[in-house]
């Protein structure tokens, strides 16, 4: 069975900073590439980062460079986001994907709400 679990969001004030955490199980977690996403509310699920199997490759969203860090413990089958310089406009349900050719696994999402 596979599990992706998240953990870390919450409220935040502008400007702050939020760690969010994706434990893994039931698959061999370095073998997939890690993604964070996430949706606000009325609008599409968008991906905001991406790391390799490795760790080695990253990718960010334009609207979260230099603010957002991606990294991955994969003797922990953990990845992370660090967040940074936190905005209202992060406010979003945050989601963990694991993927792998034509397979795809999903984290139930965690919450991050950016507000004074």
């Amino acid at each position: 069975q596979v599990y992706l679990v998240e953990s870390g969001g919450g409220l935040v004030q502008p400007g702050g900073s939020l760690r969010l955490s994706c434990a893994a199980s039931g698959f061999t977690f370095s073998y997939y590439v890690m993604n964070w996403y996430r949706q606000a509310p009325g609008k599409e699920r968008e991906l905001v980062a991406a790391i390799a199997g490795t760790g080695r490759d990253t990718s960010y969203a334009d609207s979260v460079k230099g603010r957002f860090t991606i990294s991955r413990d994969n003797a922990k089958n953990t990845v992370y986001l660090q967040m940074n310089t936190l905005k209202p406009e992060d406010t979003a349900v945050y989601y963990c994907q694991a993927l792998r050719e034509l397979y795809a696994y999903w984290g139930q999402g965690t919450q991050v709400t950016v507000s004074s």
